[in-house]
């Protein structure tokens, strides 16, 4: 063997060895993997969460984008509604304090197999969850991916079947199409559905003293008041024969006191789309000196398509009572202020509301929509009168008498 041979020989043997070395570190590294992925934080030790002002969900052919705009979260598929912000914040707090409970290193023809393929790329299709900053800049976007379930040991039938109940779920997160991550949540709320990201939180009547409800036909109409808040309710324009049952009354003397919904109707919606063209309308004047007017249209399986608007005249001044001291003058000034800027308040929060049209269930409605004739009392029975027996007995012997002569 030459001297040209030996060299080559060595710088051959040296290629080899290195190799091998990188070999066995890359095996090494892809057997502890699980170990060394396991309990970190999903999305990073330093995440910014704070930074979050978009979150867009993408499920199948479905959407939901969720933006901060003027410091205020919305719903873009809901024409920029409220969004609720507590369910955002408790949803990006978990997401930012997730770790991976075990780490499993899978290829692409895996990637069905655990649902974290793209959404819409078929059955097997994640859901893809993106996070972005104020100007769209992307922070951290991931899949969720199949839901892991535990086997139920107890006799007692699981109200999740045979599957048993998810206890975690696998995600892959952007960056890393390697590592599909096992996380002890399953997530279940993180789903392109804009109706359960609204805000709920409606607006409140209180201390009503006066209810009208004015139907298309009008024969159907009332008006209920009351002088005080203990008061006795009334009819406004009780005719000579009506008479308001006070157990009837209590349906319909709170109306829309703590309302919900269940969802918006579009804004490019037409008025005549849902019966509110020709409305049942309830006006419901407080004691706080508020006015709401509800536009009420047709129902639809279990909601009602409603519309509110409100307006107030708060007094300009304080009235102070009949017996009132001059010692307490400012400390009741002080508390009437103090009771109007929170009027004021709540009088700009209603407001807000006046945009929209929103599918009330029909529960919250029903009560509220009786026809005048199911708040009277019924009429009693007229009594016969002492004379009107025996006056009855004498006719009933004359007529026998005279059927019994003879012809």
């Amino acid at each position: 063997m030459n001297r040209k041979q030996f060299a080559i020989l060595v710088v051959l043997l040296i290629v080899l060895g290195g190799a091998g070395l990188l070999l066995l570190k890359k095996q090494s590294q892809e057997s502890s993997a699980g170990e060394q992925g396991a309990g970190q934080k999903i999305l990073g030790e330093k995440f910014p969460v704070n930074d979050v002002a978009q979150i867009t969900v993408k499920s199948g052919t479905n959407t939901l984008t969720l933006v901060k705009k003027d410091d205020l979260w919305r719903v873009r598929e809901r024409d920029d509604y409220p969004a609720n912000f507590q369910q955002i914040s408790e949803v990006l707090i978990k997401l930012a304090d997730m770790k991976a409970a075990q780490v499993e290193q899978i290829g692409p023809s895996q990637l069905g197999r655990l649902e974290l393929t793209p959404p819409g790329s078929g059955n097997n299709s994640g859901t893809l969850v993106d996070l972005k900053d104020k100007d769209g800049k992307p922070l951290k976007s991931l899949t969720l991916g199949k839901k892991h379930v535990q086997k139920s040991k107890s006799a007692t039938p699981s109200p999740y079947g045979d599957e048993g109940f998810p206890d975690g779920r696998y995600v892959m997160v952007s960056g890393n199409s390697q590592d599909a991550l096992l996380i002890s949540d399953s997530l279940n709320n993180l789903e392109p559905k804009a109706s359960e990201w609204l805000k709920k939180d409606f607006f409140h009547v209180e201390r009503p003293k006066a209810i009208a409800v004015t139907f298309p036909a009008a024969t159907n109409s009332w008006k209920i008041v009351r002088d005080t808040e203990t008061g006795e309710w009334k009819f406004a324009d009780a005719k000579p024969d009506e008479k308001l049952d006070t157990s009837k009354v209590s349906g319909v003397s709170n109306p829309f006191s703590s309302p919900s919904f269940n969802d918006i109707v579009s804004l490019s919606a037409k008025p005549e789309d849902n019966g509110l063209d020709k409305p049942t309308l309830v006006t419901i004047d407080t004691f706080d000196d508020f006015t709401y007017t509800v536009k009420v249209g047709k129902k639809t399986s279990d909601d009602y398509p409603i519309m509110m608007a409100v307006e107030a005249h708060f007094p300009a001044e304080r009235i102070p009572s009949k017996d009132e001291k001059p010692e307490d003058k400012d400390k009741a000034d002080k508390a009437w202020k103090e009771r109007q800027k929170q009027l004021e308040t709540k009088l700009k929060d209603a407001q807000a509301f006046a945009k929209w049209t929103y599918l009330v269930p029909s529960y919250s409605v029903d009560p509220i929509l009786k026809e005048r004739k199911d708040l009277l009392e019924e009429k009693k029975k007229d009594e016969a009168k002492p004379g009107d027996k025996a006056d009855a007995t004498t006719e009933k012997a004359a007529t026998a008498a005279a059927e019994s002569k003879p012809n």
